[in-house]
């Protein structure tokens, strides 16, 4: 009996500073090429059969980086928002933001959340892209929730629990990741994610996020049907 698909893939896109020094060209461009290989991506897990898919596209560490690069990105986002947004809508994608957005430009918060509210009906593929995200600030949040409904006694302490807990997170709603995808050869998990991945198959792959091919997201695929879940069994 063939094992089935990841149905929840979760990627941490990195590399693309890393491809474009290779290059020998400007950092953005290296943004610009991982922008492409996202599409791509996107473009195979509808085929495959894939319901959710996580990237990691701005950190809340990324906001350490120098200013002129982290404006160079804003504006990448938006110029890829206004390219991109039909393929979104007539693929029938559901655009989720995980993290927030408080600290973005007012101008492209707005296209991002005006693509989240007009895609919030469809169902072919939930795309969760995190940006403003740190796995750690999180679950700080939903710990801070937590505290302010049990405090106005909208939850009994004492019912408190894993499920409820999840609630509670950005991917409230929605399995945990079947498989993480890394590329670029880091063997860490960059503050992400960190609660839903607890039994989550691990996939580092050698490539560049750009290099990243629609083979090698297969050969990942193939490379968890291969493995045995027990879940602590």
């Amino acid at each position: 009996m063939p094992k089935k698909i990841p149905l929840h893939i979760a990627i941490i896109m990195d590399g693309n500073a890393t491809w474009a020094k290779k290059n020998k060209l400007p950092k953005i461009k290296g943004y610009e090429k991982g922008i492409e290989r996202l599409k791509e991506t996107v473009s195979e897990s509808l085929k495959s059969g894939i319901k959710i898919l996580t990237v990691y596209a701005f950190s809340t560490e990324n906001w350490k980086r120098p200013s002129y690069e982290i404006n160079n990105l804003f504006k990448l986002m938006e110029r890829f928002l206004d390219k991109e947004s039909n393929f979104f809508i007539k693929q029938g994608i559901k655009i989720n933001i995980i993290g927030t957005l408080d600290r973005f430009p007012e101008k492209l918060k707005e296209k991002i959340i005006n693509l989240v509210r007009t895609t919030e009906g469809f169902d072919k593929l939930v795309l969760n892209i995190a940006l403003g995200y740190g796995g750690r600030a999180e679950i700080v949040r939903a710990a801070k929730n937590i505290a302010r409904d049990v405090e106005a006694q909208k939850l009994n302490l004492n019912n408190l629990n894993e499920n409820i807990f999840s609630g509670y997170l950005y991917t409230a709603g929605l399995r945990d990741p079947d498989l993480l995808i890394r590329t670029s050869g880091k063997l860490r998990l960059s503050n992400f994610l960190l609660w839903q991945i607890s039994y989550t198959e691990l996939y580092f792959a050698s490539k560049t996020w750009p290099d990243f091919s629609k083979k090698d997201f297969a050969k990942a695929i193939t490379e968890y049907k291969k493995r045995d879940r027990k879940f602590g069994q």
